[in-house]
């Protein structure tokens, strides 16, 4: 029997940006995410394996001192987190980890900037970014309250993101779950989900974490 193949992710990374865009019209102009605005970009949160193999790939397309350069801000900023977690030496993968434990590591390194933030503000993976940063900046709802999406978005919107797009933002998650499901078959990863950094790092060494190898 043929192994699985990795699934298609472009679809799911260009139906998020659509939404995105249609979801910041419906709001008017209340969106305040402009370019060099870089609040979201700083400090590590996790992102999926999806994001890790679309952030491969955009690593693989940049000329090769660009690359280096994003990489080797990534090796400085997880031997920073490994110091202060060592069990990130034995495996990047979070989903053993409490919320408890992630908010710690969380908030000690809030002022790391992400490792592909460059000196003008732009993104150096930008088509590649992680699925969270292409839906960064919509307004939040709890318990029928909105909430500004980042510590810059702090007003309540006078504009309500009508329930359709709430709606599909459900959907999106779903496929997002269909294919995390996917990728795990095709590659046999037993987790989902890393600190950022490590999504800029060789995964030929995140693979060896995970069975426990040196590295």
């Amino acid at each position: 029997m043929a192994n699985p193949t990795p699934p298609n992710l472009a679809p799911l990374y260009q139906k998020t940006d659509h939404w995105l865009q249609r979801a910041t019209a419906a709001l008017l102009g209340e969106v305040p995410c402009r370019l060099g605005c870089t609040s979201c970009c700083i400090g590590p949160f996790p992102i999926t394996i999806l994001d890790v193999h679309t952030l491969q790939q955009g690593l693989a397309g940049l000329p090769p001192d660009h690359r280096h350069r994003i990489e080797q801000r990534a090796i400085e900023q997880t031997a920073a987190m490994e110091a202060a977690s060592p069990q990130l030496t034995h495996t990047d993968l979070l989903d053993n980890w409490s919320d408890q434990e992630i908010d710690r590591l969380v908030t000690e390194f809030h002022n790391l900037p992400c490792p592909a933030l460059e000196a003008d503000g732009r993104c150096g993976v930008y088509h590649y970014r992680p699925l969270v940063c292409r839906s960064m900046g919509i307004p939040t709802e709890d318990r029928g309250l909105a909430h500004g999406a980042c510590e810059v978005q702090t007003f309540i919107p006078i504009l309500r993101l009508p329930s359709a797009f709430r709606e599909e933002e459900d959907r999106l998650a779903q496929e997002e779950t269909s294919c995390l499901d996917e990728l795990r078959r095709a590659t046999g990863s037993t987790g989902e989900e890393v600190f950022l950094p490590y999504g800029f790092l060789h995964r030929e060494t995140c693979e060896k974490c995970e069975t426990g190898e040196e590295v």
